[in-house]
């Protein structure tokens, strides 16, 4: 079963995230915030799906310590803030992708299928 390591600091989307993910057949690792996901970056993942703004360690620096670990490791990154998403295309890891919130949870999973796909 793929396994994706998921970072969001807002509960319920988390859950949400989650819960989605998993009935669509993949296991979820989910962190509330940076640090926990930086915590278990060393287990091996197929995605790393996480939010850009977070508390502490935001979602850029956790995309760049998963993409040194793992190259190649594919990354997702959702923010409801358009201005940040548009400097995330230019400082996150090269091929990583950028989905804007409000985002509908069978577009995600969509997202993820195709990324997954690919890599």
């Amino acid at each position: 079963m793929p396994r994706i390591l998921l970072a969001e600091d807002d509960d319920s989307l988390r859950g949400f995230l989650a819960r989605a993910l998993e009935r669509a057949g993949y296991e979820v690792t989910s962190c509330a915030d940076g640090e926990e996901a930086a915590a278990v970056l060393d287990q091996e993942w197929d995605l790393l799906l996480t939010d850009i703004v977070m508390p502490g360690m935001d979602g850029i620096e956790v995309a760049r310590l998963a993409a040194a670990r793992h190259p190649g490791l594919p990354i997702m990154f959702i923010t409801g803030f358009a201005a940040v998403a548009l400097a995330a295309n230019e400082s996150a890891p090269l091929g990583a992708k950028v989905l804007s919130k409000p985002i509908h949870l069978r577009e995600i999973v969509s997202e993820v299928e195709r990324m997954m796909a690919a890599a």
